[in-house]
Formats: structure tokens, sequence, C-alpha cells
């Protein structure tokens, strides 16, 4: 890794880093207020003021040491998550897969209007239209990512929500007590399984196949589709 390219690497992933969570979080609190559950809205995080949804050290410095000591190659991190009680809601089981699914649908939006931003980039100054260029490139990759692994159905994902909320009763609630273990295994699929791959030998990135593989081809599709 070349040190000297750290203090650009990092200017070029912060800003789209803040905004993708921030937008992420509050659309889950927006759309929970409108279908009746005024929690985040009392505890002020229907808002886009980063401040409000950032966490300090999984929003900003696991993935900060994850991009350095991958070179720029991988990178995890997460919000405060949005309260919600879904007993607030006009009808819980259908309002739950609204509000879970509004995150990731507000990151593919954000993706595509990153993409479109590219065509006033040659409109910028010299060197500012690279650096803003890097950012909006970074934008659609950290949203399209974002929206892949919050809809991999597993409890606290937003794609855990999702499935409990529209799977049968008995099948739901098995995937609605995965919830304590959620985390665990996650990080598990992340770390634990690729090194045990690197140590038998074996190629055992399920991350890339569930999450980097399917954002490739969203990425390429966006990116088609506006046509930069």
């Amino acid at each position: 890794m070349d040190f000297s390219n750290v203090p650009f690497l990092i200017s070029v992933w912060i800003l789209p880093v803040i905004l993708a969570v921030t937008l992420h979080e509050a659309a889950h609190g927006w759309v929970a207020y409108r279908l009746g559950d005024r929690t985040a809205y009392m505890m002020g995080r229907v808002t886009f003021n980063p401040v409000k949804h950032v966490d300090p050290f999984g929003t900003l410095i696991l993935p900060g040491l994850m991009l350095f000591l991958s070179g720029g190659k991988m990178m995890f991190g997460f919000a405060k998550p949005v309260p919600v009680d879904i007993r607030n809601t006009y009808n819980p089981r259908r309002d739950m897969v609204l509000i879970a699914a509004a995150g990731p649908a507000s990151n593919i939006i954000l993706a595509f209007l990153s993409a479109i931003a590219f065509y006033a980039v040659e409109f910028l100054p010299k060197d500012v239209d690279l650096w803003v260029a890097h950012n909006l490139a970074n934008s659609i990759r950290i949203n399209v990512i974002l929206c892949v692994f919050n809809l991999l159905p597993l409890p606290p994902l937003d794609g855990g929500r999702i499935a409990v909320g529209i799977l049968p009763r008995p099948l739901a609630m098995r995937v609605a007590a995965l919830e304590r273990y959620g985390m665990f295994i996650l990080l598990g699929l992340i770390f634990l399984v690729p090194y045990v791959g690197d140590v038998v030998g074996l190629n055992l990135n399920v991350f890339w196949y569930l999450v980097g593989l399917p954002a490739e081809v969203i990425t390429e599709f966006i990116v088609n589709v506006v046509g930069i």
C-alpha cells in the first residue's frame, strides 16, 4: 500500500460512507413515522444530520481500519440502528417489511443519483474533478454493497426483518429467533470462514458470493442504465 495516498484514500471514502448510512437510517425512521410509529421521530432520528446516525466506532473507526489494513480492498461497518416500535404501526406485519425495505431502497436511489452526477464532473475545475469523481464512484459502490448486504435474510439485517414479515408465521418465528445470533453469524461469514478456507487451501469467501458478486452485477446495471 502506498502510504502517501492514505489522506486522499480517506477523503474519498468517508463522505460517501457517512451519506450512505445517514440516508439509510433516516429512511427507516421516516417510513416508520409515516406508518404511525413516532419513536424515531421523537428521538430525533428522522433527520439528515449524520451526527444522529453515525456510530463513532462502527461508522468511522472500524471501516477506516479495515480500509487501511486491507490496502483499500475491504471495508465493513455499521451505524446506530433506528429505534422502531412496530406495535405502533397501522399494520405491524406489513409495515415491518416496508420500514425494513426503506433503507436498502434509499441506497439504490443514492447510487443512481451518484451515477447521474458523473455528468457534472467534466464542468468542475481540474484536480477537483478527480476528487469528486472518486467520491461518486465510491458512493455507487458503497450504496450498492450496503443495499445487498442489508438484504441478506438474517436478523438483525433488514432482509431478516423482511423475511419475518413475508414468510408463513411458523417459519417467520424460526427466522426471528436467529436475531440473537445474527451478528455472530455475520462476523463468522465475513472473517472466520474465509480464514479457515485460507488455512485449508480452499476459497471459502462466502461474503463475496453473497454480497460482492450481486453488488457487481447491480453496479454494472446502474452504470449501463445511466450511460456513464
